[in-house]
């Protein structure tokens, strides 16, 4: 008798639970289709009509002498923007505007500041006065001379109060996102801001502590902001790479998974419009969802300690090395 009730139990709940098994594969299948869908449209069709000097005359990218600033600055450019730089040197400045005007035939201006200064916004506020302006990149960053214990750092305090200035305050100044550029884009309902995080700021990274925090503190700026004005039109991107082949990163062979500036630049302007946070480039944010999705954060802070204490010990003794043999020249001197 118990088996016959147990039988016929089982024959009740049989189309329920056939149903209930044909809804979880059919929204998984929806789920993968959407998923392969938006992953096709993003970094296979891409959205390269977007940056136009249509949204304005002008693009601005700071830290644009060197590195993802520079490309940044060339593909902008070849793309019929006129370009205004802002960076340190001078010198660099006006090499970079003379071979952006010799190769594509565009108006440049330049601006000279030093971004771990307090007193540059005023002479950014009135050089970008009066500029119908339709991109602004935030580039400029400084990281660490090599991984290093918080309390071990040399000169901390200037070391803390620089890095703040250059990655956390040059993009959230009010100065220039107040006046005259996002008023402008205000005005016409168009624009593009990105924001060049790292990501160094998707999870802690012991040993570039600093670094690590001060490039989450542009992600979540980033995103609360684009969620704040994405009803004025205007478009906020936080961009998160991971390692490129730069003379910040010291990487000098690129890779498929270490792109060259250039090649990471014309991947990661393909997804404005589409990511408001972005990876910027296939492999990389294959990286991202792998080191967010599927491996545990612990993992992931374990695994990064180790690899920069690696680059401490392999760096320290580097240095060592230098200083003797420094000193065994003076003396033979």
């Amino acid at each position: 008798m118990n088996w016959m009730n147990a039988e016929e139990t089982l024959r009740r709940a049989e189309t329920p639970l056939f149903w209930v098994g044909a809804f979880t594969v059919a929204s998984l299948a929806l789920w993968l289709l959407y998923r392969l869908l938006s992953g096709f449209r993003i970094w296979v069709l891409g959205n390269g009509q977007l940056l136009s000097p249509k949204l304005g005359k002008w693009a601005v990218v700071t830290g644009a002498t060197d590195g993802i600033g520079k490309s940044y600055a060339e593909e902008l450019a070849r793309r019929g923007f006129a370009m205004m730089l802002i960076s340190r040197s001078q010198d660099k400045l006006d090499d970079v505007a003379k071979s952006l005007e010799d190769q594509f035939k565009v108006e440049t201006k330049t601006i000279a500041v030093d971004f771990g200064k307090m007193d540059i916004y005023q002479k950014i506020e009135a050089g970008l006065a009066g500029l119908e302006i339709g991109v602004l990149v935030n580039n400029v960053g400084v990281s660490y001379a090599y991984p290093e214990y918080y309390l071990h750092i040399p000169d901390l305090d200037n070391f803390i109060t620089n890095m703040i200035n250059v990655n956390m305050t040059s993009v959230c100044q009010s100065k220039v996102l107040k006046s005259p550029f996002v008023i402008c884009v205000f005005l016409r309902s168009k624009g593009v801001i990105l924001n060049i995080s790292s990501a160094s700021g998707m999870y802690p990274l012991p040993l570039l502590t600093v670094y690590s925090a001060s490039k989450a503190f542009v992600d979540f700026f980033s995103r609360g902001l684009q969620e704040e004005y994405r009803r004025h039109g205007i478009i906020i991107q936080s961009v998160l790479p991971f390692f490129v082949a730069t003379k910040m990163t010291r990487i000098r062979k690129p890779t498929l998974d270490k792109p060259t500036p250039d090649r990471y630049v014309a991947a990661e302007l393909a997804t404005v419009g589409l990511q408001g946070q972005t990876n910027g480039y296939f492999p990389h944010a294959v990286m991202g969802w792998l080191t967010t999705k599927l491996v545990p954060i612990n993992l992931v802070i374990f695994f990064g300690a180790q690899m920069n204490r690696q680059q401490r010990t392999g760096y320290l003794q580097r240095r060592k090395l230098r200083e003797q043999r420094n000193g065994q020249r003076l003396k033979s001197e």
